[in-house]
């Protein structure tokens, strides 16, 4: 469970002097609103702390989120924390970074204070690395799920044979209204804007039975290769039948999906195709859980910063 008096002890912390300003060392930081100028300023911190993102990735965290980055005397990058409101009642949180020289200078803490008061009301969910584990758990989050990222050059692999009644065909634009359902229910919160981007930037398939969407599943570039997410299935041999013809089409490509079900299934796919856990994170949450735990589910996330 999520800590109320935590969550109310981090808010109400003062900050001495200006609120866009931050002593930092033996200099002051100053902290903007994120825009579509700081798209190099978010490119050059996600490389200091060796992220993977590309331009691109940045593109698209900013057409769907808001936040802040926090900067030096001479305006190089020192932080940044975003926020990507879905719906009028849950934000997730996301492009937490602070480069490591920093990381204990109160920097992060000041961002996120910023991110969560602008969420004042709404759910919040957020992505946590090892190290930044106990600055969400000092605001209140709670762990949900852990995060397993599966990575490699991808291997062709097989599915099993579809049930019958059941067929998969190519994802098509006027399938978006069908996955923005599904998503609603397997994510518990409406992410139309990001279907409507990830729409225009990814391929996939759907899984019909009896002529009705069930399950999806998405692929498109990111990073150095690609990266499979969102996936939303009802059951585990759903999920590996969506997936496995992605992978197959992914074949000698550097190659990625975030999973937090525990799927033998799934991750035995992932592991012959070449894809093994390289990492795990933490699913944070405050609030009200939202997850779906019967009918069709997430199992591959769109990125860490968007669940």
């Amino acid at each position: 469970m999520w800590s109320e008096e935590r969550y109310k002890a981090f808010m109400a912390r003062q900050v001495s002097g200006d609120e866009d300003q931050l002593q930092l060392e033996s200099y002051t930081a100053t902290i903007e609103p994120v825009d579509a100028s700081k798209r190099e300023f978010l490119h050059q911190l996600v490389m200091m702390v060796f992220w993977p993102h590309r331009s691109r990735d940045i593109d698209l965290f900013l057409s769907l989120g808001k936040g802040y980055v926090a900067s030096d005397e001479i305006g190089r990058p020192l932080a940044s924390a975003m926020y990507f409101p879905m719906g009028d009642d849950f934000s997730m949180c996301g492009m937490m970074v602070v480069t490591p020289r920093l990381q204990s200078q109160g920097a992060g803490r000041r961002l996120l204070r910023r991110i969560m008061r602008d969420n004042e009301g709404r759910d919040l969910r957020v992505t946590a690395t090892r190290s930044a584990f106990r600055l969400y758990e000092s605001a209140g989050f709670a762990p949900v799920a852990e995060i397993s990222q599966h990575q490699g050059v991808a291997r062709p692999v097989e599915a099993p044979e579809l049930p019958a009644g059941c067929r998969l065909r190519p994802m098509t634009p006027g399938d978006e209204p069908a996955l923005r359902a599904l998503d609603l229910h397997a994510y518990g919160a409406d992410r139309s804007a990001l279907y409507t981007e990830l729409m225009t930037r990814s391929d996939g398939l759907v899984l019909e039975r009896d002529g009705q969407i069930r399950g999806f599943a998405m692929k498109r570039p990111f990073g150095k290769g690609t990266v499979i997410g969102p996936v939303i299935a009802e059951t585990d041999e759903m999920a590996v039948q969506l997936v496995a013809p992605l992978i197959r089409d992914c074949a000698g490509q550097f190659t990625r999906m975030d999973t937090q079900i525990e799927s033998t299934a799934l991750k035995q796919l992932l592991a012959q195709a070449g894809m093994g856990v390289i990492d795990t994170v933490t699913e944070m949450w405050i609030g009200t859980p939202r997850r779906a735990t019967t009918g069709a589910r997430v199992y591959g996330l769109a990125s860490h910063s968007l669940g």
